[in-house]
């Protein structure tokens, strides 16, 4: 009778522990999709705001028609690469390097600095690159918790059965990453 005590105690506490376990991913999993989520919330206002650059821009620089085409050919890529995040990070990073090229024009046409328009969507931008690195902190942090839990004994034990796998960190190339320039100054 006491073995049998002793069996039950110990399946009653391995079932606990599974439980635990299986929350506690399901808690880590559901921190990377809200991270992801935030991100995502991110690179559709950048989408967004692109566009209303490039119809600013034309207006003085309309024989810039080449960067016109390749800013708009890479928005229209970033935003068909979906949710797969490495395939994301890649075509973010691709639309990165001539949005800056479009931010740079001002130096070529002087009365583009002075447009209230321009300023105003070259600053949401700015603040909106800021808001993508901050998301993309949140969400690599929660993808390494997660990542964790899902290779660590024992919670590896239960991760596998149950569907859960490694996720991908988001990666956008900083040397092709636009850090648009806001200056104020006439």
């Amino acid at each position: 009778m006491t073995g049998l005590i002793i069996v039950l105690i110990l399946l009653a506490t391995l079932i606990v522990g599974g439980v635990l376990i299986y929350n506690g991913l399901v808690q880590k999993r559901q921190m990377t999709e809200n991270g992801w989520s935030d991100i995502d919330v991110q690179l559709k206002r950048r989408a967004d705001l692109i566009p209303r650059l490039v119809e600013t821009v034309k207006g003085y620089a309309s024989h810039e028609r080449e960067l016109f085409r390749e800013v708009t050919e890479a928005r229209t890529n970033a935003q068909a690469a979906g949710p797969d995040v490495t395939a994301r990070g890649a075509a973010e990073s691709r639309l990165s390097a001539p949005t800056a090229k479009l931010i740079a024009l001002k130096e070529d046409y002087p009365d583009l600095k002075t447009n209230e328009n321009f300023l105003s969507l070259q600053k949401d931008l700015s603040d909106t690159e800021d808001k993508i690195e901050m998301a993309r902190r949140f969400y690599n942090g929660a993808v390494r918790e997660y990542n964790i839990k899902v290779k660590s004994v024992p919670s590896n034990l239960v991760a596998g059965p149950f569907g859960f796998h490694e996720r991908d960190f988001f990666e956008i190339e900083t040397a092709d990453r636009a850090v648009p320039d806001v200056g104020f100054q006439g």
